[in-house]
């Protein structure tokens, strides 16, 4: 749904003045919520989430020195260097009389050099991209919009992240059995994303005989809907960074009608590694039984989550509704149930 009222891209300049995280390492989620609220009809209740969370932002981080076209690689990966990531990427998204149509061009240049590091970040930066994607496809070429995808790009490129040494084990033909095929970390008791990262040593095979790009497409929709159904019995082994197993991938599905079919394919894999990488760092050892409240159209699912507020909750519900299904809203109330909400 088109936002028309201009609240999101109020919402956006509030934000910009803002870094991407806070406390060190911590996302700033408020780009990728507001962009929720609004895409599902809760435009009016932008700014009244937002002050309740803005507590949580920090200022912008400083400058260090330019990211240029000559030197980015050096750059890539650097935490330091986020705001220099984000001047660089605003300059070149500008740098166009029809920004329309250059927003695609930059986008196109720079997925497959940042998709081999979609980990860093706890995957938030592809997440950010993804809603601000969403946003631009939808028609609403606006300023505050291209910044934003600015700052999302700038996010994953300082974040960059690259995960190797994973050695492929046998999975399954369908996306929710090779989920389940995910062998846990030995360590699942300590240490942040970045560390039980470095502790994922294997991950099953899945989709590897996918060629065609409109075959990557049907197959990422099928990984985003198992990803999102598994969260219902599942979510209470780490009810927040389980989320990501389902909003990682659906924020490349998100990005796909703005990239070229060539990258669908390379994009499918990436999204299945950071799926089945944060199941098997966080899936707890069993599932348990959920059965969602009975009577609950997918309007009044969306209202639970923004009256709980939880930044993850919201995001989580967004993707509940584009799967669709009793199986999508469940996980979205699971995930109220499960979270602490923001107050």
């Amino acid at each position: 749904m088109r936002d028309t009222t201009g609240t999101l891209d109020e919402a956006l300049q509030r934000l910009h003045s803002a870094g991407p995280e806070r406390l060190g390492r911590l996302t700033n989620h408020a780009p990728m919520a507001v962009e929720a609220l609004a895409a599902r009809g809760r435009s009016g209740a932008v700014h009244r989430w937002l002050d309740l969370y803005a507590p949580k932002l920090e200022e912008f981080p400083a400058r260090v020195e330019p990211v240029t076209d000559a030197d980015w690689r050096a750059a890539l990966g650097d935490p330091r260097r986020a705001a220099d990531w984000i001047d660089y990427f605003v300059r070149r998204i500008a740098d166009a009389s029809d920004e329309a149509r250059l927003w695609r061009e930059v986008l196109a240049e720079w997925w497959p050099r940042l998709l081999p590091g979609m980990y860093g970040g706890s995957t938030h930066p592809v997440i950010r991209v993804g809603h601000a994607v969403r946003t631009l496809e939808a028609g609403g070429v606006t300023e505050p919009r291209l910044t934003e995808l600015a700052h999302g790009l700038g996010y994953w490129a300082a974040r960059h992240s690259t995960v190797s040494g994973v050695a492929p084990v046998p999975g399954a033909v369908a996306a929710a059995d090779a989920l389940d095929a995910v062998p846990p970390i030995a360590d699942r008791t300590e240490g942040g994303f970045p560390a039980r990262l470095g502790r994922v040593e294997a991950l099953p095979v899945w989709a590897a005989s996918v060629e065609e790009p409109e075959e990557a497409r049907r197959a990422l929709t099928e990984l985003v809907r198992a990803a999102t159904h598994r969260y219902a019995t599942h979510g209470h082994g780490e009810p927040t960074m389980l989320v990501h197993a389902a909003t990682a991938p659906n924020a490349v599905l998100r990005a796909l009608p703005a990239l070229p079919r060539a990258l669908w394919v390379p994009s499918l894999r990436a999204a299945w590694t950071a799926s089945a990488a944060v199941t098997a760092m966080y899936a707890p050892d069993a599932p348990v039984a959920y059965v969602a409240p009975g009577g609950l159209g997918a309007e009044e699912v969306f209202e639970r989550a923004l009256a709980h507020g939880d930044e993850h909750v919201i995001k989580l519900a967004d993707t509940a509704l584009d799967v669709g299904g009793e199986g999508g809203l469940a996980a979205a109330l699971r995930a109220v149930a499960l979270s602490v909400p923001l107050e």
